[in-house]
């Protein structure tokens, strides 16, 4: 069974995307997190995110807060890889982030074409690589990388060495994916699960999944999902984080203990 004292839980920015990276730093800290991801681009045109430059006061700041509660900095989100993607153009960025620690980028498909989404992916390994980072595919039901077996297939594909899958477990279940496909997957390409819960049937449309996903998720254990079994499937190397927007009626301080209190309760197989 996976101990939570022993796999440090990290969070991501998206659970609480309001609050700028340094303060966010400090929240995850004091609700028990051991590392946090940072949102550094837009996951879609005109959603949130933040800027980091190397040298820049919110990057020292960052520093500051890091260094103070020991937490790391394990990922970025988000890019998207469509097909006019230049894998160049976040060169930039991952620099800046590298500077902070950071390991991992998330990305995500969106090119209907899989050979060439595969050179970009692969592109975009070789652009992280200069700096140390090696990039992560998220599968999500309406983009050209639906399923987890495509996003398998597609960083095979690809054949980068700092390539490989991030199965977060609403994109996971709701799109097909079962525990057997976790089993059977090369072990060394799954290097991040994150977690969070949902209730009732899938969604029956592109427009439903996307409200799920944005606006439809449960903290850990509170909702259908198999998360101790999927926890259980995933290498142990793999890091774990939990995503799970904040919403309006309650506090960031009320809202990340809850998170890591169903993480915890779900990585050590205990129940509320």
């Amino acid at each position: 069974m996976t101990d939570s004292r022993r796999r440090p839980i990290g969070l991501a920015h998206f659970s609480a995307i309001g609050v700028e990276p340094a303060e966010f730093v400090t929240r995850a800290a004091a609700a028990g997190f051991g590392a946090v991801g940072f949102r550094l681009f837009p996951a879609f045109p005109g959603a949130p995110y933040y800027t980091l430059r190397a040298g820049g006061p919110a990057a020292r700041e960052v520093r500051l807060r890091l260094d103070d509660t020991g937490l790391a900095l394990h990922d970025i989100e988000f890019v998207v890889i469509g097909a006019d993607f230049d894998p160049a153009s976040v060169r930039p960025v991952l620099g800046d982030a590298a500077e902070l620690g950071a390991r991992r980028l998330s990305v995500c498909g969106d090119d209907p074409d899989p050979s060439r989404f595969a050179d970009r992916f692969a592109a975009l390994c070789a652009v992280a690589a200069e700096v140390g980072m090696a990039v992560d595919l998220e599968n999500m039901g309406w983009r050209a990388v639906r399923g987890f077996a495509d996003s398998i297939a597609a960083v095979e594909a690809a054949g980068a060495p700092n390539g490989g899958v991030l199965v977060d477990a609403l994109h996971f279940f709701r799109n097909g994916g079962a525990l057997a496909d976790l089993a059977a997957a090369e072990p060394a390409l799954i290097r991040h699960a994150q977690l969070c819960d949902v209730r009732g049937p899938a969604p029956g449309d592109d427009e439903a999944r996307i409200a799920e996903a944005r606006a439809g998720r449960f903290a850990p254990g509170e909702g259908d999902l198999p998360l101790a079994d999927l926890l259980a499937a995933v290498p142990e190397e793999a890091a774990v984080s939990v995503e799970v927007p904040i919403d309006a009626a309650t506090s960031v301080e009320r809202h990340l203990a809850r998170l890591f209190e169903g993480a915890s309760r779900v990585m050590s197989g205990t129940t509320a």
